[in-house]
């Protein structure tokens, strides 16, 4: 790997400032306590900057790197698993994501606390945890209130999406940013509540972000048909070709219709082409198939594919909810 694949950062004082929020207000790491910054060859700048940070919080910190994995939802090697799992506290900024790994849930399982980072950027990582996430956590707990308890939620959007999701006994979940308990788990930037529904039935369609190719242009957007709770059509050809990909290795589970999550993020006034950010945007809805086991469901895939909608309805048994705005 040459040098002009790592991450470059630009402004190191606002990385420094960012890595604190995460360690002292997003973890709370306290001294005596063990924390591991897992992190590979191309984020290794944002890694350095997390675990100074967490230095400054207590006297047992490490820091574990490794080459980046080959597909989001990879298992990291075995050490890496290891090191998560014996932490009371871990961060991990990574080109390809380890939220939806049996290595991070396993780790939560037995008690660590932690959050990951997943292709996180400089301009993603200053913006994103430049914010009150106290604030953040309210917008959760208020938008909460308007879901928890429905049996459907169906989302429009001026684009095109009509779909229909029923969530059976599916618990809905937040991701606040404030990660004080055993166990407790995040992504950083954060600021969504979500739910794996156990079908759904409809059409949506991503205008905003969705990999591989980040932030779409105006007027571009990607369709998605789903019936009995599986994707049946994708509307571009590199994203098919990326899902087919996984399906090779498992099947028809690569289709399945894996969450529905509303973001809460007031501070995130625009979309930057980073589904870790902008899936956190206030006023947005992020639709993903695939991977559902990490966050209340029982589908085991290779691949976790969030589309954005920039102008979503929502409708709660029927009856139309405000979405967070950015104030």
């Amino acid at each position: 790997m040459s040098d002009s694949d790592v991450l470059e950062i630009q402004d190191s004082d606002a990385v420094a400032a960012a890595a604190e929020t995460a360690v002292q207000q997003c973890l709370d790491v306290q001294a005596g306590e063990t924390c591991v910054v897992v992190t590979d060859d191309k984020r290794r700048p944002i890694g350095e900057a997390l675990y100074e940070a967490a230095l400054e919080a207590t006297e047992d910190a490490v820091v574990v790197r490794y080459p980046p994995g080959p597909q989001h939802g990879a298992e990291p090697p075995a050490p890496v698993a290891a090191a998560l799992a014996s932490a009371d506290a871990f961060l991990a900024p990574t080109t390809k994501s380890l939220s939806h790994t049996r290595a991070r849930s396993d780790a939560t399982d037995q008690g660590a606390r932690g959050a990951t980072l997943p292709g996180i950027t400089e301009e993603v990582f200053t913006t994103g945890l430049d914010a009150d996430y106290e604030a953040i956590a309210a917008e959760c707990e208020s938008m909460l209130e308007e879901v928890v308890g429905a049996h459907e939620i169906r989302v429009r959007s001026p684009q095109g999406t009509d779909i229909t999701f029923e969530l059976g006994d599916r618990v809905w979940q937040d991701d606040t940013g404030i990660v004080h308990e055993d166990g407790a788990f995040s992504n950083l930037p954060a600021g969504e509540v979500f739910v794996s529904p156990e079908s759904a039935d409809g059409t949506y369609v991503v205008d905003g972000t969705i990999r591989p190719h980040g932030l779409l242009d105006d007027g571009q957007t990607v369709a998605f048909e789903v019936e009995d709770g599986y994707v049946t059509d994708i509307g571009d050809d590199a994203i098919r070709a990326d899902v087919e990909e996984a399906a090779d290795q498992v099947g028809q589970n690569a289709y399945n219709l894996a969450e529905l999550g509303i973001g809460t993020n007031i501070g995130v006034t625009e979309l930057v082409g980073s589904v870790l950010l902008d899936e956190k945007a206030g006023g947005t809805v992020h639709i993903a198939l695939g991977d559902d086991a990490g966050i209340g469901g029982d589908n085991d895939a290779p691949i976790h594919l969030d589309g954005i909608l920039r102008e979503p309805s929502v409708f709660v048994d029927g009856e139309e909810i405000d979405l967070p705005t950015v104030r």
